[in-house]
C-alpha cells in the first residue's frame, strides 16, 4: 500500500496520483549498464573461453566479472527506488507529495490553500512527458519537484478539485 492511501483521512478518495517520470533512472541505467555489459560480461565471457588459463588468473577474472556485474544491479535498482520513493497525490481535499525512502519528507497542503501551481517544462521535458512543478500556498511556501510525469495532468487535476470546492 503507498504512502498516500494509508494516510487518507476518512471521507478523502485518491483523484490523480503520478510519481517521478523514467528519465530520473536515465543516468543510473547508462552506467548500470554499461558495467553490467561491457567490462561485467566481457570479463566473464572471456573467463569462461579461455581454457589454458591458470587457476588464480581464472578465479580472479571470474570475481572480477561477476562484482562489476552485481555493481552494475545495484546501480539500476538504486536508480528504480529513487523513482519509486516518490509519490504524489491529488485527493479531494488535499495535495500530498511525499519524497524519501529510509528518511521521509511529506508536503500535505490543502487544497483551499493552495495559491498557484507553476510547471516548467523544457524542450526534452514536452516530448518526453515531464517537467517541474513548483506549488505556491498561501504564505509564500514553495516548493520544486523536478522531472515529475506528467506535470500538466498534475495541475489540472489540482484546479479541478479545487473548483469543486467552491
Amino acid at each position: 500500500m503507498s504512502y498516500v492511501e494509508s494516510n487518507l483521512v476518512p471521507g478523502e478518495t485518491v483523484i490523480y496520483q503520478t510519481r517521478l517520470h523514467w528519465i530520473v533512472m536515465l543516468g543510473h541505467l547508462v552506467v548500470g549498464l554499461l558495467l553490467l555489459g561491457l567490462p561485467g560480461a566481457l570479463l566473464l565471457f572471456y573467463a569462461f573461453s579461455q581454457h589454458g588459463m591458470d587457476a588464480s588468473t581464472l578465479r580472479l577474472t571470474e570475481g572480477g566479472g561477476v562484482v562489476l556485474l552485481v555493481c552494475g544491479a545495484i546501480v539500476i535498482v538504486m536508480g528504480m527506488v529513487r523513482r519509486n520513493a516518490t509519490e504524489m497525490a491529488v485527493t479531494n481535499r488535499r495535495v500530498v507529495i511525499k519524497t524519501g525512502l529510509m528518511s521521509r519528507k511529506t508536503i500535505e497542503m490543502l487544497l483551499n490553500k493552495v495559491e498557484s501551481i507553476e510547471v516548467s517544462e523544457t524542450t526534452s521535458g514536452r516530448m518526453l512527458g515531464y517537467g517541474t512543478i513548483v506549488m505556491i500556498g498561501t504564505g509564500g511556501t514553495s516548493e520544486p519537484f523536478r522531472k515529475v510525469a506528467h506535470p500538466l495532468e498534475f495541475r489540472s487535476h489540482v484546479q479541478q478539485q479545487i473548483e469543486k470546492l467552491r
